[in-house]
């Protein structure tokens, strides 16, 4: 089987960090929406979906907050970039802070550009000539094989993709399997409501800055990060539940406890990666779009909007006030 045949397979389906990743980083929504047949030719445009219907959170609902100067009013609202479709998260504060804004800032913009996502696979999620199975022992390759076969692959078919990408894969793949969908995830919903109402849709990262920022990770992080998804497998689900659970609440705290403060002290080197570098990059653009007027909604994952480095922390720390709706 040739390597791009095993990428395929491998990637069709698409830890313990399962969670953090899942809210953190929205690449890990676009290899979900990658299906076989995208990363073997770019898929045909399509027409602009209609906004889903999202059923009416529980109490106030998940966390808003608002960054004000003279002339500008941006709302900061923290993402789950997978959902259950019955996953209920409808806030008449977030509708209402949507509707006000002209202008929408994702991650990344594009999440379900499959022509952009397949060379950046192959240029960054595969090494055939550093298989895995040359840097994971021989218990690591049958956890690997167990769990790949939970998604219709094997320990070989995944052989030629580098770590981070295995270890974001198969983070994922339990997810899928428990009915969690990019389809349903907010961003995708935000942005059909966004090009419905005519505002911009803009991205503070591209897809290829995401990638790098686990396809750039020494070695021995990336293995870390594959060994943390294998050991923690079977428990995936269950832990993204409960962040999910907490976001739709508005219990920031959970989501601190859950997705972040453990990332923070087992995995220093992912955590900085993921979250804290990108935060700072975050504040320096709300920073500049302060500098500007208007009104816009930014949408993130809510890992960034949790814990001692949040982008709310940093930009307090600089002396922009945040208000929580």
């Amino acid at each position: 089987m040739t390597t791009l045949a095993r990428l395929k397979t491998s990637v069709a389906d698409l830890g313990r960090f399962a969670g953090g990743s899942i809210l953190g980083l929205a690449l890990a929504a676009a290899l979900v929406a990658a299906p076989a047949r995208a990363l073997a030719q770019a898929a045909p445009a399509t027409a602009a979906a209609a906004p889903a219907a999202v059923l009416p959170a529980t109490g106030s609902g998940p966390a808003l907050w608002v960054v004000k100067d003279a002339d500008s009013t941006l709302y900061l609202f923290g993402t789950v970039h997978v959902l259950r479709p019955t996953t209920a998260w409808g806030s008449a504060k977030v509708d209402a802070a949507f509707a006000a804004s002209s202008d929408v800032y994702f991650e990344i913009s594009n999440p379900d550009d499959q022509a952009a996502i397949l060379p950046l696979i192959q240029q960054y999620g595969i090494s055939p000539q550093t298989p895995l199975s040359s840097l994971l022992t021989p218990v690591e390759i049958a956890d690997l094989d167990a769990a790949a076969k939970t998604m219709g692959a094997s320990a070989a078919q995944l052989d030629p993709l580098r770590p981070w990408m295995a270890g974001l894969t198969l983070s994922i793949a339990p997810l899928i399997k428990a009915g969690y969908d990019p389809a349903s995830g907010v961003e995708t919903i935000l942005k059909a409501r966004a090009l419905a109402g005519g505002k911009s849709v803009r991205g503070f990262e591209t897809l290829d800055e995401q990638v790098r920022v686990l396809a750039t990770l020494p070695e021995d992080a990336q293995l870390q990060f594959l060994r943390s998804t294998l050991e923690s497998f079977d428990a995936a689900t269950t832990e993204l539940d409960g962040l999910v659970a907490a976001w739709a609440a508005g219990d920031v705290a959970g989501i601190q406890a859950l997705g972040v403060d453990e990332m923070k002290a087992t995995a220093p080197a992912i955590y900085d990666a993921l979250l804290t570098r990108r935060n700072a990059g975050f504040a320096d653009d709300i920073q500049g779009l302060l500098a500007g007027s208007g009104t816009a909604f930014i949408a993130v994952g809510a890992a960034h909007l949790a814990g001692p480095d949040s982008v709310q922390a940093m930009l307090e720390t600089r002396g922009v006030d945040v208000e929580q709706q």
